[in-house]
């Protein structure tokens, strides 16, 4: 009898999967010492709260001066632009 003949008589069968049937497997597999390993929070760096990205495209001589006001007071590029921003709106208030 070759290997292809001994495998013909089997035949898929539906699993059940309803709640009862699985809850009795995790049950089985926690007292034989399988333990859940799907990630309980999402792997990797948490998110900034500051989600939005802005990339504009200025002239040079702006880019060059936002870099060296935000080198000289120590502080990224981006809260720059956030200290401008409400500088700005404040001055819009004022009207």
């Amino acid at each position: 009898m070759s290997g292809s003949n001994r495998l013909a008589g089997l035949t898929a069968r539906p699993k059940d999967t309803g709640a009862a049937e699985v809850r009795k497997v995790d049950e089985v597999g926690e007292a034989r010492g399988f333990v859940d390993r799907t990630p309980r929070k999402k792997p990797g760096r948490k998110p900034s709260p500051r989600t939005h990205q802005l990339h504009p495209k200025v002239f040079p001589k702006v880019g060059e001066a936002i870099a060296s006001e935000a080198e000289r007071l120590g502080i990224t590029q981006g809260q720059l632009i956030e200290q401008m921003w409400e500088f700005y709106e404040k001055s819009e208030t004022d009207y």
